[in-house]
């Protein structure tokens, strides 16, 4: 068995790109992992159970909590991991992970999440944020990462990509072709359910380019009953604009999400997504998805449009909107009520299953294997010229 060594952004709970390293983390049970900071049970038993070395951030001043105020510094951090030992490097990246340092001689793979999206497609949203000064600097900071980003990519052999969305930034933002491997849905701990009890569903982290805003919005000018489950910055501000109909659970863990999902009516997807693994595991629970139709969404989801021009669809799984606002939200939503009898819970399950998680660990244990074969026949072949030419 080859030494492998998993490097990641950052653990401090589980989401998508925790669920892909926890997958692989099972595949491979004797690999070491490399993160930026860790907050200790904050992910799964099967991340947990793996060595796990952070970098210095983890104790720089200040809360933990608030690392992410270290941006600036965590190009260095990564840097600064040594890797030495290790055959292979398996980089799970959205941020700096890629930027990691390996040796010569040592295969890289990077499954990319994103190119680090601050520096790159969602740059002018993160500068709006500020003025003056700050905005100055914050922009300053961002193209640095830009070029630290653009520039460490070739540290990477191999890229991998989350979807086909993904697989065009990589190509635009580094010049590099990838090969696409879907991240892991668990079917099996989303149960399929017919019924529901009238409620529309978002579960998604409070963060500003998730656009829940658009969806509180919509569903305060409705009578529809929506739910919305996470916690973040904007709980706040989406609180004050949430009308009677609409209600926030701050805290569920991953039994009473699966809950919450299989009673719900629709899930609602409001904002774009490098993939978004959150529509397919509804899905597995028979539900239909309202989503923005861009991003991943196009590929998780077989939608029906709100446009003449929309072919009838007979497998349908949801319905898509294609502007952020909240009055074509709610209009694309008392479309859905008109139509959904043509959502049927099966056929949403079914569409789920293309992206088990079983299906998933398989191909990614075929790409890191045949990967590691090839390079090993290719670095025999370079050094057996090398012999020959001296």
């Amino acid at each position: 068995m080859r030494s492998i060594a998993f490097v990641c952004d950052w653990l401090t709970g589980m989401r998508g790109g925790e669920r892909c390293l926890e997958a692989v983390c099972e595949l491979y049970p004797e690999s070491d992992i490399f993160t930026l900071v860790h907050f200790p049970g904050s992910v799964s038993r099967s991340i947990e159970a793996h060595k796990i070395t952070t970098s210095y951030i983890q104790n720089l001043p200040g809360d933990v909590k608030k690392f992410r105020r270290y941006l600036p510094l965590f190009p260095h951090a990564v840097e600064q991991f040594d890797l030495s030992y290790y055959d292979c490097v398996v980089s799970f990246s959205h941020c700096v992970a890629k930027g990691v340092k390996v040796p010569k001689g040592t295969i890289h793979i990077c499954y990319c999440h994103t190119p680090m999206r601050y520096a790159w497609h969602m740059r002018y949203e993160y500068l709006n944020a500020y003025l003056g000064p700050k905005k100055w600097m914050t922009g300053f900071i961002l193209d640095y990462l830009k070029r630290w980003d653009k520039k460490t990519s070739t540290n990477v052999t191999h890229f991998l990509a989350n979807s086909k969305n993904v697989q065009n930034r990589i190509k635009q933002a580094y010049g590099r072709s990838s090969f696409v491997i879907y991240p892991p849905v668990d079917c099996e701990r989303f149960v399929l359910c017919t019924e529901d009890e009238g409620y529309y569903l978002i579960v998604s982290a409070l963060v500003p380019y998730k656009r829940v805003d658009v969806a509180v919005s919509a569903f305060s000018k409705l009578e529809q009953k929506l739910v919305i489950v996470g916690n973040g910055p904007e709980l706040p501000r989406l609180k004050n604009m949430a009308s009677a109909n609409i209600s926030f659970i701050e805290k569920a863990d991953d039994s009473e999400v699966v809950e919450y999902m299989k009673k719900c009516k629709a899930l609602v997807f409001p904002g774009e997504e490098d993939f978004g693994i959150v529509p397919l595991e509804a899905q597995a629970c028979g539900k239909p998805v309202v989503a923005f139709g861009k991003g991943g969404a196009l590929e998780t989801v077989i939608g029906l449009g709100c446009t003449q021009e929309q072919p009838e669809i007979t497998n349908a799984t949801g319905i898509f909107f294609y502007e952020q606002k909240p009055s074509i939200l709610q209009n694309t939503i008392l479309q859905f009520e008109r139509r959904r009898g043509e959502f049927l819970p099966h056929i949403c399950r079914n569409n789920a299953l293309g992206f088990d998680r079983s299906i998933y660990k398989r191909q990614m244990k075929k790409y890191i294997q045949t990967a590691i074969v090839k390079h090993e026949d290719f670095c025999a072949r370079y050094n057996n010229r090398i012999c020959n030419d001296a």
